[in-house]
């Protein structure tokens, strides 16, 4: 009869106890604004209508409530900052735009060690060290109460960096080195819209912005919008990747 390590029997149980739990999810439910175990974006008043990729980010528990960094030492929980309940009413959903589901497999894409050993992870200590956790809501309960002793700062540590926090706990995708830039990514290239509508309540006002700007100022508004989104993602770029300890959050 062949003997199974012991250690192998605990990870085996940890990980049919944590899906028992946690599994399945409930159903994205846009009327009621639940999106479990999901990234959610929408667009910020004035600042999205001169640069519309910039937007405010959030990231929902497994019972589908919304958590976002929105203030300093506040983290906003099921009451997503920048929709309004007026819209809520008139739209019949929340959040307006867009959102990226991360439940279908999660549990394969997060690492939940139950001891050192345990790591399903490539990074062992340093996801330790960092701050592991058992389930999904326990990451995001860290990193809330990490960023309620957080300055907000739309530059340098912002809603984006609550997400990024919330994903390397969790160790989302292998992978610790989630920043605002390729939370940015993720959402821009894998996100899918609420609906069709949505784009349009998002892109409309810049393009209002962007035509009325032209008929008055002419063709150089245009070019400044464009130095502006160009200034804004050169700085995210370059403190993200070049010098690391500007947007150190």
């Amino acid at each position: 009869m062949e003997l199974k390590p012991s250690h192998s029997i605990e990870d085996r149980s940890f990980s049919r106890s944590i899906q028992h739990e946690l599994w399945p999810l409930d159903e994205i439910d846009l009327k009621k604004a639940k999106f479990p175990c999901c990234l959610v974006w929408t667009p910020l008043p004035v600042v999205s209508w001169l640069a519309p990729f910039i937007g405010h980010v959030g990231i929902c528990r497994e019972d589908g409530a919304i958590l976002d960094f929105s203030g300093s030492n506040f983290v906003n929980v099921d009451d997503f900052a920048f929709v309004t309940q007026v819209q809520s009413k008139l739209l019949e959903r929340l959040p307006e735009t867009l959102l990226i589901s991360l439940s279908l497999k999660y549990l394969e894409q997060c690492c939940f060690p139950p001891n050192l050993a345990g790591h399903t992870c490539k990074h062992g200590y340093r996801h330790g060290e960092y701050g592991t956790a058992m389930s999904w809501d326990d990451a995001l309960q860290s990193s809330t109460r990490h960023f309620e002793h957080k300055s907000y700062n739309l530059f340098t540590c912002n809603c984006h960096s609550f997400a990024a926090d919330c994903l390397n706990r969790l160790c989302y995708g292998g992978s610790m080195a989630w920043n605002m830039v390729n939370i940015a990514a993720l959402l821009w290239f894998k996100g899918r819209w609420v609906d069709s509508l949505s784009v349009l309540r998002s892109f409309l006002p810049f393009i209002v912005v962007a035509c009325l700007g032209v008929m008055v100022v002419g063709w150089l508004f245009l070019v400044g919008l464009l130095s502006f989104s160009s200034l804004l993602l050169g700085w995210f770029l370059l403190g993200t990747y070049c010098a690391k300890d500007l947007l150190e959050c």
